[in-house]
């Protein structure tokens, strides 16, 4: 008996259909569901390193901000963000939380480099993603002995040869003093540093270390002003930098300036220390400047000037801490968006080291996030910036 066209073409599709529906079974992790993911961050809303907070705050209110628009592929994501205090044992406890309580997929965007050490272990071997954090230090860079831990941060070493670069280039006769953290942050922010000087005529004449527990830096401060040195660069956290730049106005002492980019928020730091004392200060940069007038009409930060006027009021949107925050929360986003319905915790590693030449809102033209299963760290380059009046201004090179 011939059967009819129609019906052939109808046992095709329904052929085809059951194929497709195969094919795209779901797959979930802890914390993942039809409607949610859930995923959580410790950040320091409080202690010595607490200038960092808004980094959580503009995280927060972007996932609010996606989830009003739907959120990622049909599931509303809940980033649970608790107090760190920029200590480890209450950041080990936090997220002890986050994995055993709140069941969380991920820990995603911690912020800070000593409470990242502290959890670092532990996630790893439980294998939970610690993906896409606000810390640049070389051990979150170890596919081998840590692969489930993933940075965001540009990589402290690289821009502390940037730095180095820089001065042997154009300050060659630069007597240098340091202020750095004496942690791994601090350390591997001087390792690239005299990387980037290498044997040129640039010397560092001094250095100076302090802790994290210390009240003020002023001792370390009249300490290198004592060497003789004409050129001074921070590698510090805000309230640190915040103090040495003042107490060095306080010494009259007039060097040419350097501050990590963690340091270098107009409000949290320069404002603070008086923008009459940072004039002609240098730092990296890695994206535009909501600030600055080249920038008044760029789509990118008009978008993001009214994200953060109606997702972070509190927040200013010239603040290079919340602006961090604004583009780690895009790129947790994007490896989310990545995994599809394969909402697994293997998957979300494999999406998040995968990224090729992606960019997210408020990036420089030219940066680019690119990294591999055998280079986890995102990005590639950094632009030079000066500070005039009241705003970074990107130099040309």
């Amino acid at each position: 008996m011939k059967i009819p066209a129609l019906v052939v073409i109808s046992t095709l599709f329904l052929g085809g259909s059951t194929a497709v529906v195969g094919a795209a079974e779901k797959k979930y992790g802890p914390g993942v569901s039809d409607t949610e993911i859930k995923i959580g961050q410790t950040v320091p809303y409080s202690g010595p390193a607490s200038a960092f907070s808004s980094y959580g705050r503009v995280m927060t209110g972007y996932f609010q901000m996606l989830n009003e628009k739907g959120g990622i592929n049909g599931r509303k994501v809940n980033l649970i963000s608790l107090d760190n205090g920029f200590s480890p044992p209450k950041a080990i406890e936090q997220t002890r939380k986050l994995v055993e309580s709140d069941e969380v997929l991920a820990e995603v965007g911690t912020v800070g480099t000593v409470p990242n050490i502290a959890v670092q272990k532990y996630l790893n071997q439980n294998k939970v993603p610690h993906i896409f954090i606000s810390a640049g230090g070389r051990r979150f860079n170890d596919p081998q002995n840590f692969p489930w831990t993933v940075p965001f941060y540009p990589p402290f070493e690289m821009e502390g040869a940037t730095f180095g670069q820089f001065i042997a280039k154009k300050l060659p006769n630069a007597k240098i003093a340091v202020l750095y953290q004496n942690d791994d942050y601090g350390k591997d922010y001087l390792t690239g540093f005299k990387r980037g000087l290498g044997t040129g005529t640039a010397k560092i004449v001094a250095e100076a270390t302090y802790e994290i527990s210390y009240p003020t830096v002023d001792s370390e401060v009249i300490q290198l002003k004592t060497s003789g040195a004409d050129t001074l660069v921070y590698f510090t956290t805000p309230k640190f930098a915040a103090q040495a730049i003042k107490k060095a106005n306080e010494l009259n002492w007039k060097p040419a300036q350097f501050l990590a980019s963690p340091v270098n928020s107009v409000q949290g730091v320069l404002t603070p220390a008086g923008l009459d004392n940072v004039q002609g200060a240098y730092t990296t940069q890695f994206t535009k400047q909501a600030g600055d007038p080249a920038w008044a009409q760029d789509p990118e930060v008009v978008d993001y000037i009214a994200f953060m006027k109606k997702w972070a009021p509190n927040d200013s949107p010239n603040d290079f801490i919340a602006l961090s925050g604004y583009v780690n929360a895009q790129a947790i986003a994007l490896g989310l968006k990545r995994c599809g319905d394969n909402l697994t915790r293997e998957n979300l590693l494999t999406q998040a080291t995968t990224f090729n030449k992606e960019r997210v809102g408020m990036l420089l033209p030219g940066i680019e996030l690119t990294n591999s299963k055998e280079n986890y760290a995102p990005y590639r380059t950094l632009r030079m910036a000066v500070f005039e009046k009241t705003s970074w201004k990107l130099l040309e090179e």
